[in-house]
């Protein structure tokens, strides 16, 4: 209905985009509300943005979907046949050397507050709602965070990107997601 109702950076996948744009957007629109929706690995690319949120007194609600990782990279890593590599907050295990560890204690919620914004934590969809609501009423910037899992269920993407498997691996899954994609060339 809008031609300014949606801001959102496509294309060239440049992940801390979110924050940013919303001060911009808000900045150029200071009439408007301005709703910004970033994953938590987008967040710490650049959650420094929240503070000049507080110090320009603009009020965007900011919506954080953590997962404790990266759920978008890993499905996109999954489905290349890299197992998720590397996309999940774990401790490195001492025994297997890897990053398979214990998930690690990060709390996006206490960062944003410790940045100034106001937080409010939801679990579901009737919490998600009700803090949706306490955010517009707000007259500073206030940030709405959920935890999710990093696994789904998601809705089905059909989007096609075009990523390149590793020629080489030990992985049968990989080696498997490389015939596949020479198979489509």
């Amino acid at each position: 209905r809008d031609p300014k109702a949606y801001n959102v950076e496509y294309a060239y996948s440049c992940m801390g985009f979110e924050i940013a744009a919303g001060v911009g957007t808000k900045m150029a629109a200071p009439d408007r509300e301005v709703v910004v929706l970033v994953g938590d690995g987008s967040y710490l690319m650049l959650s420094s943005e929240i503070t000049t949120m507080i110090s320009e007194g603009l009020k965007v609600i900011i919506v954080i979907v953590q997962n404790h990782g990266f759920a978008s990279i890993g499905s996109l890593s999954e489905s290349l046949g890299s197992q998720r590599f590397g996309t999940e907050y774990r401790y490195r295990d001492d025994e297997s050397g890897l990053l398979d560890g214990e998930v690690l204690p990060v709390d996006l919620a206490a960062n944003a507050a410790s940045l100034g914004a106001e937080v409010i934590r939801a679990s579901g969809v009737a919490e998600f709602r009700e803090a949706i609501a306490k955010a517009r009423a707000n007259t500073r910037a206030t940030v709405v965070h959920v935890e999710t899992d990093p696994t789904g269920p998601n809705p089905p993407g059909s989007a096609w990107w075009d990523v390149p498997v590793s020629e080489v691996s030990g992985l049968d899954s990989t080696r498997a997601a490389r015939e596949t994609y020479a198979d489509h060339q």
